[in-house]
């Protein structure tokens, strides 16, 4: 259907609504039509029928002998029920059984087979005389005499003319009266639609004067019809989604600045610093262990400026649409195993078990990734158990699979046997920057970055205590098996 709307119709819903309202009431007017019509032809199809049986019926009743003979006379009784302001041509023929044409036209057609009806014995047919459409009838009267009886065919045709004008008489009133209602349902409708249609009309004038920058929009769902207030509330929900998302951006860019100026600020007074002992070389002897402590300062800050900017640009490609595209199978296990070579060397330098346990994952524990996204997840996953469990402790990485009533699951997760977090602050940590202790160095995005690659990919990040241990914290990332 929607082929049939022009570029110009498709864009108005007034039009459409008024043409899928049209098309039924269309075929209603013309089936409609069609049966009044019927109707009506079958009413001028009795009475011409019913003429052309009294007047052959005449004409029998003047069937008279007359010297052994039978004579046929045209009273004109039989011809005054076709006067007509229609000038209908009416033709007439009597026959005998033999062919000899008593009276009437020679060339009257008459039909190739008899097939009588009726207690009149009559037979009705359609046919054509000099070039003319002819309606007529035939029927058979016995004439006795004492030689015996004599079959004799009478058959009366007229011309179509004033059938056909009955015809109009009796059903083009009907179909005036059709049309005229489906005029006035269409202006009813379009008049009806475009009443109903000012409420989305108003909505789209107080849409379009609202200020793009401010996402303060509530459209009033009261005040719609009930089909309308799905679509207000939808809006309504948008909007809050999109100012809650504005909301974060801003918070985003308002802590990344914040976690961007300190190191930027001490590499500032410390370049100036060393600047100032340039300047003054000859107490370079007394300032040597000073400006060591400066260089070890300012690698320090420099390598959180790059942590942090890294980690940025990371969850940025997390983020990105790019994510849930060029997809492929990739092996947990082969990422959980990359992740402990990767962080093998901060956990000896904080003393820490650093131990890997696979013996719930099968030969190749296959999820839908991009590997260098997962390989991120695992590492800031990992790092962060490294970061904030205490020195001499335990922190363990794991690869598990198993069958779910919706499909096969693969777990990622990591124990340690740290201080964990309170339960009410373990969802606040997927926030940017935010940190649930500030004795240890971080950048506060670690599990921001894990939450958002995990959501890229269709998994579940959860965190709870380990169970194996008095203290501690798992984090488990849930995934849906390739």
């Amino acid at each position: 259907m929607a082929e049939l709307f022009g570029p110009h119709v498709r864009a108005s819903l007034r039009l459409r609504l008024a043409l899928w309202l049209l098309l039924p009431l269309s075929v209603f007017v013309a089936l409609c039509g069609y049966l009044s019509w019927r109707n009506a032809a079958a009413v001028a199809d009795y009475v011409q029928d019913h003429d052309l049986l009294s007047s052959a019926k005449v004409l029998a009743d003047r069937l008279i002998w007359e010297d052994d003979n039978v004579q046929a006379s045209v009273p004109p009784s039989a011809l005054s029920l076709f006067v007509s302001p229609d000038r209908d041509r009416v033709f007439l023929s009597v026959t005998s059984a033999a062919g000899e044409l008593l009276a009437g036209s020679p060339d009257f057609p008459l039909p190739a087979q008899r097939r009588p009806e009726g207690v009149d014995h009559a037979q009705w047919y359609d046919t054509r005389l000099e070039g003319l459409p002819l309606r007529a009838v035939i029927t058979t009267r016995s004439m006795f005499d004492v030689a015996g009886a004599r079959e004799i065919t009478i058959a009366v045709g007229k011309t179509t003319a004033s059938r056909d004008h009955m015809l109009r008489r009796l059903w083009w009133p009907t179909m005036e009266y059709l049309l005229v209602a489906l005029l006035l349902a269409i202006a009813l409708a379009t008049l009806a639609l475009t009443l109903e249609l000012r409420s989305l009309v108003r909505l789209g004038r107080q849409l379009a004067q609202r200020d793009p920058l401010h996402l303060d929009l509530v459209v009033d769902a009261g005040s719609l019809h009930t089909e309308l207030r799905p679509i207000a509330d939808t809006l309504n929900h948008f909007v809050q989604q999109l100012k809650a998302h504005s909301e974060a951006q801003r918070r985003f860019i308002a802590d990344a600045a914040h976690q961007l100026r300190t190191p930027l600020a001490l590499q500032a007074s410390q370049i100036e610093y060393a600047r100032y002992m340039r300047q003054h070389r000859q107490e370079w002897d007394t300032r040597r262990a000073d400006m060591d402590e400066l260089w070890l300062a300012m690698q320090t800050s420099n390598r959180r400026l790059i942590d942090v900017t890294n980690k940025l640009l990371l969850l940025a490609q997390a983020e990105h649409s790019d994510a849930h595209t060029q997809l492929e199978p990739v092996d947990l296990a082969a990422v959980a195993l990359r992740a402990v070579e990767q962080l093998a060397a901060l956990a000896d330098r904080r003393r820490i078990d650093l131990g890997l346990d696979l013996a719930a994952a099968p030969a190749h524990a296959l999820v839908m990734a991009q590997t260098a996204l997962l390989d991120a997840l695992a590492a800031n996953l990992l790092d962060n158990a490294l970061r904030y469990t205490q020195e001499g402790g335990r922190v363990t990485v794991g690869v598990r699979r198993w069958d779910a009533h919706d499909g096969a699951v693969v777990e990622l997760w990591v124990e340690d046997n740290g201080p964990g977090i309170a339960p009410e602050a373990r969802e606040r940590v997927f926030d940017s920057f935010y940190r649930a202790s500030h004795d240890t160095e971080g950048t506060g995005l670690g599990l921001a970055i894990v939450q958002q690659i995990a959501r890229a990919y269709g998994a579940s990040v959860e965190l709870s205590s380990n169970p194996h241990e008095i203290h501690g914290l798992r984090a488990t990332v849930r995934f849906a098996a390739a």
